[in-house]
């Protein structure tokens, strides 16, 4: 390959950041600005939005879905949590990187993320 970079890039394992499953165990994942959902999750609010259309006058409640779920349940779930977390965490990554690239300083980061310059480049800055 004379004159072309080779690139490798490992592919992105996307998860739905409300149930957490990963997008080899649903149809669709779209993809929103730092957050993903899939389709499962759109037919659950579009459910809900059809029954809140149907009787406007009190909200539609929602389980705590994990006081119903067994241990092993919530174990397996774990790993899925996790993994949309570390998700988060590289969006919030490529952003800072591509804010810092365009010269926006620590404060204004720090700033927008609600903690201080010097954690701001602590978690983000790549160097001890």
């Amino acid at each position: 390959m004379t004159g072309e970079a080779s690139t490798t890039t490992t592919p992105l394992q996307l998860s739905c950041s409300f149930c957490a499953k990963p997008h080899t165990e649903v149809e669709k994942v779209i993809a929103g600005p730092g957050v993903y959902i899939c389709n499962e999750c759109v037919q659950l609010c579009n459910d809900i939005l059809e029954i809140e259309r149907q009787n406007p006058t009190e909200p539609t409640p929602l389980p705590a879905w994990e006081e119903s779920m067994t241990d092993e349940q919530l174990l397996d779930l774990l790993p899925r949590v996790a993994a949309v977390g570390a998700q988060i965490e590289a969006n919030l990554q490529r952003l800072v990187s591509t804010l810092r690239g365009r010269k926006i300083t620590w404060t204004r980061i720090g700033g927008a993320l609600g903690i201080t310059r010097q954690s701001a480049w602590e978690r983000f800055s790549g160097e001890e």
